[in-house]
């Protein structure tokens, strides 16, 4: 075994639940909330060293969805206006965006949702982030 495999085998058991592929709901969700954390810490810093971590955590989150997470077909303002009926709320009740005005900006296609908007109305709607991107 070479010496970078060696090294890898020392580290593995400790790293193994954190890059594993999730193979259950629990395993999933673990994930998804390390990926929350790691979003929080490099936002849209693609120099920041967690950055290809952040990457790879969201690879192997989207292989699980890819299997195993209905998708809502359509494209984010669509999915975004669909789960706010389906919520019966209206524009005001969405503080996860921001003020009314932002929330009818959002919907007319005025505005794009930015990072922070994404993760907070995923765990809203308990939906895969990339609904609303």
């Amino acid at each position: 075994m070479n010496t970078q495999l060696k090294e890898i085998a020392k580290v593995w058991p400790d790293m193994r639940d954190i890059l594993s592929v999730p193979h259950n709901e629990k395993e999933y969700k673990r994930l998804v909330s390390l990926l929350d954390n790691v979003i929080d810490e490099v936002g849209n810093d693609e120099s920041h060293p967690l950055a290809s971590f952040m990457e790879t955590l969201g690879s192997l989150i989207e292989m699980y969805e890819a299997q195993r997470v209905p998708e809502i077909e359509g494209n984010p303002i669509d999915s975004l206006k669909t789960l706010i009926e389906e919520h019966d709320i209206n524009q005001s009740d969405l503080p996860e965006i921001g003020t009314q005005g932002v929330v009818s900006e959002v919907l007319s296609g005025k505005r794009k949702l930015n990072i922070r908007q994404v993760k907070a109305l995923s765990k809203r709607f308990n939906v895969s982030p990339a609904v609303f991107i």
